[in-house]
């Protein structure tokens, strides 16, 4: 599955993807880029609103799993999420999905093979227009296998 197609898939299933106007920039294996523009999703003081924020991150850990899982039938859903906002962001947004190590997705395989469900705690940061970390992300996802 080529970048776009996932992109596409993302606008297609999540209506927010959308109306966020997100687009995936890069998938390396180790990690996904989204991004969507600040002019969609700023907030009253011209920085980006931290909802859009939340969101943006969460897609961005989302697509890791999704990416992970994609060649088989499965669900996926987010069971919970923490998130620190720690400077604003005033230009565009890019979020950083990042896999987990090699031992964590050895683990989420071997449950999911054997027990049919795994779970992974997926980290996503984003920085500011000065590089500085804006916004970290940690959030677990539970995947099953699913005939859906």
């Amino acid at each position: 599955m080529t970048l776009q197609e996932a992109e596409e898939y993302l606008r297609e299933h999540f209506p927010l993807a959308r109306f966020m106007d997100i687009r995936l920039e890069e998938y390396t294996g180790g990690q996904l880029v989204i991004k969507a523009p600040l002019a969609l999703n700023h907030n009253h003081h011209g920085t980006a609103f931290g909802g859009a924020l939340n969101a943006l991150a969460t897609f961005a850990a989302y697509g890791i799993v999704w990416m992970e899982t994609k060649d088989s039938p499965k669900s996926l859903v987010i069971k919970e999420s923490r998130i620190a906002f720690r400077r604003p962001i005033t230009g565009d947004l890019r979020a950083i999905g990042h896999r987990p190590p090699p031992e964590e997705m050895a683990k989420f395989y071997a449950d999911l093979e054997q027990k049919g469900k795994g779970y992974l705690n997926i980290t996503a940061t984003m920085d500011n227009d000065a590089g500085e970390t804006a916004v970290s992300f940690e959030g677990t996802f539970v995947v099953w296998n699913s005939q859906d």
